[in-house]
């Protein structure tokens, strides 16, 4: 499409045209993305502080019954409950892209569990789901994104989101549960 457009704006005479969209569009990528990266740096500064302030235990504690049901495998001290339930919250929080530095941690700790290395085990596909379904409270990377676009009411999108998330989630650990009770039967 772009060789095309390029051809088709050679042809009409029009090269000056992409010439000022690409520099225009170059622009706004910068322009939203310092804003993308100021409230990145918000909620990760958050995380890291809730980190070191002890709140992800307390976290931990309260999310502990539902991390433990969906993830029985795993020792209650083992680190990749402490990682899953980070990489959950900052899910919930909606971080968007920066939870998969998040998310790959928690791989990595369950990867340390993992008797079969060539193998993702039951945990690993529950987290993989857990992440990609992304249940969400507060979509702060779209509430950003919005806001940058210039929206008039960036957070109108929460009630939708907690909405789709929610189902989507659901269905989620719906299909992971049944897929753990048909292929362990075999």
């Amino acid at each position: 499409m772009l060789v095309g457009g390029i051809f088709v704006a050679g042809i009409t005479g029009k090269t000056q045209l992409i010439t000022q969209c690409a520099i225009s569009g170059a622009q706004q990528a910068v322009e939203v993305s310092f804003k993308l990266i100021g409230v990145m740096c918000l909620w990760l500064g958050i995380m890291k502080i809730a980190e070191e302030a002890g709140i992800i235990r307390i976290i931990s504690r309260i999310m502990g019954p539902f991390v433990r049901f969906f993830f029985p495998d795993i020792p209650r001290s083992h680190p990749a409950m402490g990682a899953i339930v980070i990489t959950i919250s900052a899910n919930m929080l909606g971080l968007g892209n920066a939870v998969t530095p998040l998310g790959i941690k928690a791989m990595q700790e369950l990867q340390e569990l993992n008797p079969n290395k060539d193998t993702a085990t039951p945990a690993m596909c529950t987290l993989l789901a857990l992440c990609t379904a992304g249940f969400t409270l507060v979509p702060a990377t779209i509430i950003a994104i919005r806001y940058a676009a210039g929206s008039l009411n960036p957070a109108s999108i929460i009630g939708p989101t907690l909405i789709t998330s929610s189902v989507t989630t659901i269905s989620v650990l719906c299909a992971d549960f049944l897929c753990r009770t048909i292929f362990t039967r075999r």
